[in-house]
């Protein structure tokens, strides 16, 4: 009986807890999708029948079966659900990825207007058309970037465009274990990326009735910049309707030193201004009407109206996943109003999760969805942790607005501060002063105007809200580049292992969600995560996927092969090894030697050398005869006898490199190790023997 009782005592605790366990539901969900995109090989048809049969029976058992039984039977079937979701999403998506470089025409409508890394134009086109490619192998949606002036084109969502462009299917991670850009594109059903220098001609004006909430985004920005200057402008009206078309790469850069780039998303903070301010409008506005007043519920009113806005304002902005987050928030919260419930809670969180990891499962790995919900969590949990009671007591009226402030951004950026370091590989060392002097001016001025701007404008009346915006954000851009021109304004963050903010998540929310003692079970993976954040350490040699840039650890961090070229390789290469230093000044420093074409090195005993160019092919022979290991940014026809080399029909097939120097010696990781719905089509290859290996 003894031993019965401690089998059951982890039902029996969860049987008591029940009440609180609903936001576990979600936190399971999000497990099973996350295992989902952790296996590296694609699951099969019977892990899903497998999962289905997990997710009936459990059903079953937790509308049927013993009461004590129940909280595990839906914890098993929500893991099982997760698991499903991402699944039947990844399937559902699965598009044409090009599977060789094009060059040549290409054909399609304008649905996205944006910016790259190098601040060219780029535009994002569906219904594409390519020379001599097949419909059945040609991508949905391709990205095209401008690398040339094109005065005589003003491009609009809905144009039919016709350019000549170079064009090759969305690249993987720049290392093994990084961030998959390939897979990101393969659920946006992207399925090229390029560039083009030659001009881009209109082929057809919009049709009537076509892509009508881009255009009417597109209309809206060119309203806002014709009445506002410069690059105030072009902040407001992203932050206003999420075209950020004109803003330019410089001041991103200073919103993302300043920890200030959450001003500039269409985020929750942006839609809870918004939709407070509109609903404080209408709820005080038509309480000052006694007719109305008398007759009508003011409150309820001014929720569905809300409702409504909130809505319009999450197609305008296009639906980024905090939007949504925040918009599925915002509806419960409404919701409960009509129903004079409570609703700002861990459930209406919950609520918001459950519905975006079974509809977007890819969204939990999207670094918005992770900070967004980890400082709605923490500041939810936070509040309620304060007796508003005693704070009311102790502190003046006058003071609450700054103390709710204060402690909001302090929050916020505490939990999400993990989240950016991990992703971005910086902490904003002033980003709690930034917002400070920031977060109000969005809140009173920015999205109020906005809104009143909005309502005046088919009245002409609009220049006067609009020119409120344009001081307001031209305050937000004068903190921005003040505190981004800071010393030490940005502290570099390597990155973490790969199991590091899984095991601080859940150690996070295990704290947070469960009752009584046994949450402190919590700040063991939380605190050990931490603790491990470097222990993995980083790659001693990295190889691009087209062998055109090598990273190489020196004693002065990482050496680049090359001053240019290969340049987002580089930029996170040197990202996510906590450095700050650029492509030339990371090229200068000591460990290759030799030509441009020819950089010779060590690796952990053994001579290595990177050839590229004319000067690289013709130095192939002499490398392989000296015993070297080649890494030669061609494709070789015939291999030289005896040689160790790695060209670029191998990288085609293996993709990045990574080269780990340990104790029993040097150890090889791969892009191409794992095998996923969204990974480039390749065969085995086998890579050089190294003494040392």
């Amino acid at each position: 009986m003894a031993w019965g009782r401690v089998l059951l005592w982890p039902l029996t605790a969860l049987q008591v807890s029940r009440g609180t366990l609903f936001p576990w539901t979600a936190v399971l969900v999000g497990c099973g999708v996350g295992l989902w995109f952790t296996v590296t090989n694609e699951p099969g048809t019977g892990s899903y029948s497998l999962a289905g049969l997990i997710l009936i029976a459990c059903t079953a058992l937790a509308l049927s079966g013993p009461d004590l039984g129940r909280p595990l039977a839906i914890a098993l079937a929500a893991l099982a659900a997760g698991w499903l979701a991402a699944g039947i999403r990844a399937h559902s998506v699965a598009s044409p990825m090009l599977d060789f470089r094009y060059y040549g025409p290409v054909q399609g409508r304008i649905i996205d207007i944006d910016r790259s890394h190098s601040d060219a134009l780029r535009l994002t086109l569906d219904q594409v058309v390519l020379r001599e490619v097949a419909p059945g192998r040609t991508p949905v949606k391709v990205r095209v970037s401008l690398q040339g002036d094109n005065p005589w084109l003003a491009p609009a969502p809905g144009q039919t465009v016709i350019l000549t462009a170079s064009l090759s299917a969305p690249e993987g991670p720049v290392e093994p274990g990084a961030f998959d850009f390939r897979r990101m594109a393969f659920f946006e059903q992207l399925g090229a990326v390029g560039y083009t220098r030659t001009p881009v001609l209109l082929l057809d004006e919009p049709q009537d009735g076509a892509l009508p909430i881009d255009r009417l985004r597109r209309y809206l920005t060119k309203g806002m910049l014709d009445h506002m200057d410069g690059q105030a402008g072009a902040f407001a009206a992203g932050a206003m309707t999420g075209d950020r078309s004109a803003i330019t790469e410089e001041t991103v850069q200073a919103l993302r030193d300043s920890s200030l780039a959450h001003l500039l998303a269409i985020s929750g903070m942006n839609l809870a201004f918004l939709i407070a301010f509109v609903f404080g409008l209408l709820r005080y506005g038509l309480a000052l009407v006694p007719y109305v007043a008398l007759r009508l519920n003011t409150k309820k009113v001014a929720a569905v109206v809300s409702l409504g806005v909130a809505f319009f304002y999450l197609l305008l902005s296009g639906a980024n996943v905090a939007t949504e987050r925040a918009f599925i928030m915002i509806a419960v919260f409404l919701g409960a109003v009509l129903l004079d419930r409570r609703a700002l809670t861990l459930r209406s969180v919950a609520v918001a999760a459950l519905v975006l990891l079974l509809l977007l499962p890819e969204s939990l790995l999207d670094p918005g969805f992770q900070m967004s919900f980890a400082a709605t969590i923490a500041l939810i949990t936070g509040f309620g942790a304060v007796d508003r009671s005693i704070y009311l007591q102790k502190l003046p009226r006058w003071a609450m607005p700054l103390f709710t402030l204060v402690l909001s951004s302090l929050i916020g950026g505490f939990a999400t501060a993990p989240f950016a370091a991990a992703h971005f590989n910086r902490f904003t060392d002033y980003g709690l002063i930034a917002n400070l002097l920031t977060v109000p001016v969005m809140g009173a001025i920015i999205m109020p105007a906005g809104a009143v701007a909005a309502l005046l404008a088919p009245f002409g009346l609009a220049a006067v809200p609009l020119w409120v915006m344009e001081q307001g954000a031209r305050w937000i851009l004068f903190i921005a580049h003040w505190i981004a021109g800071l010393d030490g304004a940005v502290t570099p963050i390597p990155a973490p292992g790969p199991w590091v903010l899984p095991a601080f998540t859940l150690g996070a929310l295990w704290l947070i969600l469960w009752h009584g003692r046994i949450r402190l079970v919590g700040l063991l993976p939380l605190v050990t995560s931490l603790a491990l954040w470097t222990a993995q350490g980083r790659p001693d040699l990295l190889i691009s996927g087209d062998g055109k840039l090598l990273g190489l650890v020196g004693p002065e961090g990482r050496v680049l092969s090359s001053a240019s070229g290969g340049g987002f390789s580089a930029e996170n290469w040197l990202m996510d090894d906590g450095d700050l230093a650029d492509q030339p000044t990371a090229a200068a420093r000591d460990g290759f030697t030799g030509p441009k074409g020819e950089r010779w090195f060590m690796l952990a005993g053994e001579k290595a050398v990177a050839l590229s160019g004319k000067t690289g092919e013709k130095a192939l022979g002499d490398a392989c005869a000296s015993g070297a290991l080649a890494i030669l940014a061609a494709k070789v026809e015939t291999t030289p006898k005896g040689c160790r080399l790695i060209d670029q029909a191998t990288l085609r097939e293996t993709g990045a490199i990574a080269f780990w120097i340990e104790d029993d010696g040097i150890r090889i990781e791969t892009v191409a190790a794992a095998r996923r719905i969204w990974s480039r089509p390749a065969h085995v290859v086998k890579l050089p023997k190294l003494v040392n290996q």
